[in-house]
């Protein structure tokens, strides 16, 4: 790329300067709620591999219930970008308390399904002694998801102003706090009981309780109440929530979907033994934490399709697109290569020195050399993956949930769930199988995504009411007030 051409990518509205601006937070907010996962990985491949195994299918299990609520708090971001970018600070509030009072009643629902892990993993036929650990991971993190749903609408006050740093901040600081609370609660350190993943799980929670207290005492300040009316708007307004459901609906279906569509296919592998499924889990974990880079490009990207709309400006919507996916790419681009060349420290990670030999050594050996491949499979989708996530997050800022929705019912179930079972089965190519039916599912949706954004039906949308009499011309900046 010439220098001139690089310049000119980079600055201006929407170039890559302020998508990075808006994005940057964003990658180390999302590092920092997956550091959490991670953490609890690291300990429990230390403290059990039983407990490893199970770590990711009772927590994918639990999210799955829980996404479904976080992707209709999400939008909450997305109205307030659309409601900043059109200058009606007004009714930035009332977006914001749709979101909480969605997340109230979220937290009940949640709260009576925390019981339902034992006859799902029974079901999916997991071992014995996994079965039991993956059920207590799920009813701890399931009764305390209604805290997750209330950081992502509270943190959709802050990204939808382009007020970014603030989520990072937060979630950094809630992401840290459960650093210690890991190694006191998994262990029996400093002076806590040993509760190996069941203290893995109440720590994530902690964290997660700890995130939404100080979202809220930020949103408590008088400036924010001036500006926003964020304490004077407690009362629900019907309309906003209807507004808020009818677009996020969509949008959280489609986040349950993807969630279920991995749940499933980690559900499928477990099927076919420990080294495979403690494989999945390990390349899963190491395959998120370097993935979120361009998730946080995705919520920025969101954003700045938010902010652009609510401007009558699809141009800049566009450009902001384009920058996005380019910064996502080159990034993807490196993982792979690292991923390709390089596999072993990364899974060495999960491996206690203590447990190299005899044994737990020869089992681990295993679990290694299979995520080597597995990895390798992660190196070979994750272009389209940068694809997909970017279009995404730009159709999803514009408001065309139902699309998206309908791409993901089709691509977990049709491209993923039902191949994945068909070939795990009757037993096709051993972990190949599973994998090249995730590889196709990436793909898939990768290639409808990016052509639905390029055809440019989203330019149409609009998710705000509209006001007579207002303007606000348009301006470059995320903070513009």
């Amino acid at each position: 790329m010439k220098a001139q051409d690089f310049k000119s990518r980079w600055d201006g509205p929407c170039g890559c300067r302020e998508v990075l601006s808006v994005g940057a937070p964003l990658m180390v907010s999302m590092g920092s709620a997956t550091l959490m996962q991670f953490t609890d990985r690291i300990f429990l491949g230390h403290h059990d591999m039983s407990e490893l195994a199970a770590a990711v299918p009772g927590g994918l299990a639990s999210f799955l219930l829980v996404s479904l609520f976080m992707g209709v708090a999400s939008c909450v971001g997305v109205l307030v970008a659309q409601y900043h970018g059109a200058c009606r600070p007004e009714r930035v509030g009332p977006a914001l308390w749709a979101g909480i009072w969605f997340s109230l009643a979220s937290a009940l629902i949640l709260a009576g399904l925390a019981f339902a892990g034992g006859p799902l993993f029974e079901l999916a036929g997991h071992p014995e002694p996994v079965r039991g650990l993956e059920a207590s991971y799920f009813r701890i993190l399931t009764l305390g998801g209604g805290f997750l749903v209330l950081s992502t609408a509270l943190s959709g006050y802050f990204s939808g102003l382009g007020r970014t740093v603030n989520v990072m901040v937060v979630n950094v600081i809630g992401a840290l706090a459960n650093v210690p609370l890991d190694y006191a609660l998994i262990f029996g350190r400093l002076g806590a009981p040993e509760m190996g993943i069941e203290g893995a799980a109440v720590a994530t929670v902690l964290g997660a309780a700890f995130s939404c207290l100080l979202f809220a005492l930020l949103l408590l300040s008088p400036e924010a109440e001036r500006r926003h009316r964020t304490r004077s708007s407690w009362r629900l307004e019907g309309e906003m929530l209807s507004r808020l459901l009818r677009f996020g609906l969509p949008a959280g279906v489609q986040f349950f979907l993807d969630v279920m569509a991995i749940t499933g296919f980690s559900l499928l592998v477990g099927r076919m033994g420990l080294v495979a499924l403690s494989a999945t889990n390990i390349a899963f974990s190491i395959n998120g934490l370097t993935y979120l880079p361009a998730i946080g490009l995705s919520i920025a990207v969101s954003i700045l399709v938010g902010r652009s709309q609510g401007q009558g400006r699809p141009d800049l919507a566009r450009r902001a697109a384009g920058n996005a996916l380019f910064l996502a790419v080159t990034w993807m681009a490196g993982v792979g290569l690292v991923f390709l060349l390089a596999p072993g420290p990364l899974l060495d990670l999960f491996h206690s020195a203590a447990r190299s030999e005899g044994e737990a050594g020869a089992s681990f050996a295993a679990i290694r050399e299979t995520g080597v491949v597995l990895l390798r499979y992660v190196a070979l989708y994750s272009l389209a993956d940068a694809v997909s996530v970017v279009c995404f997050g730009a159709l999803k800022g514009a408001g065309d949930t139902r699309f998206v929705m309908l791409v993901m019912l089709t691509a977990s179930i049709g491209v993923l769930i039902l191949p994945a079972w068909w070939v795990v089965d009757r037993g096709l190519a051993g972990i190949h199988g599973p994998w090249l039916c995730l590889s196709a599912y990436v793909c898939f949706l990768a290639t409808c995504f990016s052509i639905r954004f390029h055809r440019g039906a989203w330019e149409k949308r609009r998710l705000i009411e509209a006001a007579p009499g207002t303007s606000c011309p348009p301006q470059s900046g995320t903070n513009r007030e």
